[in-house]
């Protein structure tokens, strides 16, 4: 599978802001609610596509942002599954979360090259012609003039360049951003396509807010963590107590160590209210300290979880 090798900024490198700014594109117009008035995301899922996550050659990075993306909207994000580029998996698990989930992202295989099938698959998985973006077209164009290389291609590589805008027919083709060329193709209301490439899936994902039918603040999560030192077999009764005792809430315990170094117990509710006030029931009881996320992450990036 390829990466982007169009615009400058669609490089896994961090493009500099001039070659940013040297376009303008005009973002797309805010659509109708995909999931009916007055209905917002609750669940959501992930489709990480490409054999080399699967192999190992790529480190995915993708999930992990999509999944703080999700916590902080208040998205309960179910599932993640890693699949190879292969038609009818591809195929199967897109249907699958479609039925199952509010919203769902895939990433990668919408490059130019031969094992770039996640478009066609998609296409097929909810029956659907595949025709070129004419739009897309013309903004992949734009950006080629700024590169000569590009005009010394052959016709089979103009073509496999094309690939890039040949999406299946009835999609929603959402240009989220000013200065990327390169859309969020949304099908069915519900599967929205991302390229595999982390700077351009992140800045296109967090880009993709407006478009997306967003859960209100109030039923958006707090998450409060505390630290301690004791073993985690030490608080283990007492957690498992607690979740059975808060469960019916809809408060989520858990527990994370680190080795040889402590445990962080992480509490997850709407109320905050009542989840500030079992944080410090649970920072007595096990002789911790509620702690900010921004150290939590800290300390285990210092020692590693």
């Amino acid at each position: 599978m390829s990466s982007f090798t169009v615009p400058p900024f669609v490089t896994a490198g961090t493009a500099p802001a001039a070659a940013l700014a040297e376009f303008n594109f005009v973002v797309s117009p805010i659509p109708k609610n995909p999931l009916g008035e007055g209905k917002y995301i609750k669940t959501a899922g992930a489709l990480i596509i490409g054999d080399e996550i699967l192999n190992g050659k790529t480190l995915d990075r993708n999930s992990n942002y999509l999944a703080r993306f999700c916590f902080e909207l208040g998205i309960d994000l179910k599932r993640i599954e890693v699949i190879a580029d292969d038609e009818d998996e591809i195929i199967e698990a897109s249907q699958r979360m479609v039925e199952k989930y509010d919203f769902v992202v895939t990433s990668g295989g919408i490059g130019p090259t031969h094992d770039d099938i996640t478009y066609a698959s998609l296409a097929k998985s909810f029956k659907q012609e595949l025709s070129y973006h004419a739009e897309t077209l013309a903004r992949m164009e734009e950006l080629i003039r700024q590169r000569p290389s590009f005009t010394q291609q052959n016709e089979q590589q103009r073509v496999a360049r094309k690939r890039m805008a040949l999406f299946p027919h009835a999609a929603e083709v959402l240009f989220v951003a000013s200065d990327i060329w390169v859309p969020v193709v949304r099908l069915e209301g519900k599967l929205c396509v991302f390229p595999g490439i982390p700077s351009l899936f992140q800045k296109m994902l967090d880009n993709l807010k407006p478009f997306l039918p967003l859960p209100p603040l109030e039923a958006r999560p707090c998450r409060l963590q505390v630290f301690t030192n004791l073993p985690e077999s030490s608080i283990a009764p007492y957690l498992a107590t607690l979740q059975k005792r808060v469960s019916s809430e809809g408060i989520r315990i858990g527990s994370y160590p680190l080795l040889q170094r402590g445990v962080y117990v992480s509490l997850i509710g709407v109320n905050r209210e009542r989840v500030r006030v079992l944080a410090e029931a649970v920072e007595k009881e096990v002789q911790g300290r509620i702690v900010s996320d921004e150290e939590a992450e800290a300390k285990r990036r210092s020692g590693g979880a």
